[in-house]
C-alpha cells in the first residue's frame, strides 16, 4: 500500500492490534514494534511518517527511541501515549504530541492526520 507510515510502539497487544486496525482504514500503512529494540530496526529499514511512542515499554522508556528517530528519521513526527497518572510528563524535543490513555480512536486518528498535514520536522 503506498502513502504515509505509521509506526506503532505499544507492548500491549490488543491495544497495537486497536490502533493498527483503525489507521489502516484511515489507508495509512502500519508498522509495529513491541520493543524497543524491534522499533529501532524497523527505524532502520523502513520510511516512517509518523511514530505512536508508548511512553513505558515493558521495562524501557520511550523517550530511549528519540535519539534514534533524530539520527535515522529526523522527518518522523512523533505522538507519545501514555498511561501514566503524571499530569505533565514532559515534552522533550522531538515529541509533537502527547496522548493521554485510555483515548479516544478519534483524537488518536486526528492527532496522526494533524502530525501528517504539517511541515516534516527539521533536525
Amino acid at each position: 500500500m503506498g502513502g504515509p507510515t505509521v509506526l506503532i510502539v505499544e507492548d500491549d497487544p490488543s491495544l497495537r492490534l486497536l490502533c493498527r486496525v483503525n489507521l489502516e482504514l484511515e489507508q495509512l500503512n502500519v508498522l509495529e514494534a513491541e520493543t524497543l529494540g524491534e522499533a529501532i530496526a524497523l527505524v532502520r529499514g523502513e520510511p516512517i511518517d509518523v511514530v505512536l511512542l508508548d511512553l513505558h515499554i515493558g521495562e524501557d522508556h520511550g523517550f530511549d527511541l528519540l535519539p534514534h528517530l533524530r539520527e535515522l528519521r529526523p522527518e518522523a513526527a512523533v505522538c507519545m501515549l501514555s498511561g501514566t497518572s503524571e499530569s505533565d510528563p514532559g515534552r522533550p524535543e522531538g515529541v509533537h504530541a502527547f496522548i493521554r490513555k485510555p483515548f479516544e480512536l478519534e483524537d488518536l486518528i486526528d492527532t496522526v492526520q494533524r502530525l501528517l498535514a504539517q511541515e516534516p520536522a527539521r533536525p
